[in-house]
């Protein structure tokens, strides 16, 4: 059996801080966390038990996203900040598996999953993957990258995708601040995908959750539906709009009956004109 986290030989890991990164591969059933990350999980998981689900929904929400905007929307170059661990289907997988040329760039700052994207996310001969090892809080250190700057094509539309990261920063101007100056930098036809914590649907237990996790060091910010809207100002968005995750264009491939109360993310797709 592969050893924890824990055991393996030190890669400069904070292991007395929970991560996000780590806390979502823990619930998800993933083996790479750590004692305080597994706390916060199982902890969050007696306050609210739907978190596996609503993780699980999130996570699905992308899978659809990145099908959409590859053989939908015709991109071929993808730009994913806070990555988070290997889970397959990634991103890669997934546009790559409509064209094999199709670029992604990835972004995350916790060392457990730069050493993962370095060993897992190398994509196809004809394509390209890279990694910027970045806090995405410092968007100028992002775009300005090598492995940014030589992996994509700033002529041509990106996809970029912000999947359950921004509830990391706790003010609402720092959180749109970031987003735009990203945005910013990309040509026109561009489309913006982002998932947002929001505890419109279940406020009581989720008021518990945060607690949970800022207790234990990691920060988590719910937001209204206006406040998630306001991330989108001036793009066009898709249909069907800012919804719960797992009412953004189902496929099918989601668990069946998933209660709304359990759901604590709106998702969006939005086209920069």
């Amino acid at each position: 059996m592969e050893p924890r986290s824990e055991d393996r030989p030190g890669v400069g890991l904070r292991t007395d801080v929970a991560h996000g990164a780590r806390i979502y591969d823990y619930i998800l059933g993933g083996k790479d966390n750590f004692a305080v990350d597994r706390e916060a999980g199982e902890n969050s998981l007696q306050l609210w038990p739907a978190l596996r689900v609503h993780m699980q929904a999130n996570r699905s929400f992308m899978h659809r996203v990145a099908r959409f905007l590859a053989a939908e929307c015709g991109i071929r170059q993808f730009f994913d900040i806070g990555t988070g661990l290997p889970t397959s289907p990634n991103l890669h997988e997934i546009a790559q598996s409509v064209d094999p040329t199709a670029r992604v760039v990835y972004t995350d700052n916790d060392p457990l999953v730069l050493a993962h994207a370095r060993a897992l996310m190398l994509g196809t001969a004809v394509g390209r993957t890279a990694y910027v090892d970045a806090d995405m809080r410092d968007p100028q250190a992002i775009i300005s990258a090598p492995e940014f700057l030589e992996t994509l094509d700033l002529k041509r539309p990106v996809g970029l995708l912000l999947i359950a990261v921004v509830h990391f920063i706790e003010d609402d101007a720092e959180a749109l601040r970031v987003v735009r100056q990203i945005l910013d930098v990309l040509p026109a036809g561009s489309y913006l995908a982002m998932s947002i914590a929001t505890d419109e649907f279940d406020p009581i237990p989720l008021a518990e959750v945060q607690r949970e996790y800022n207790r234990l060091g990691e920060t988590l910010v719910f937001r209204d539906r206006p406040t998630a809207l306001a991330f989108f100002d001036g793009l066009d968005l898709v249909e069907p709009g800012l919804v719960q995750v797992h009412k953004w264009r189902p496929d099918g491939s989601e668990a069946p009956g998933i209660a709304d109360k359990d759901i604590a993310m709106y998702g969006a797709v939005a086209r920069k004109a």
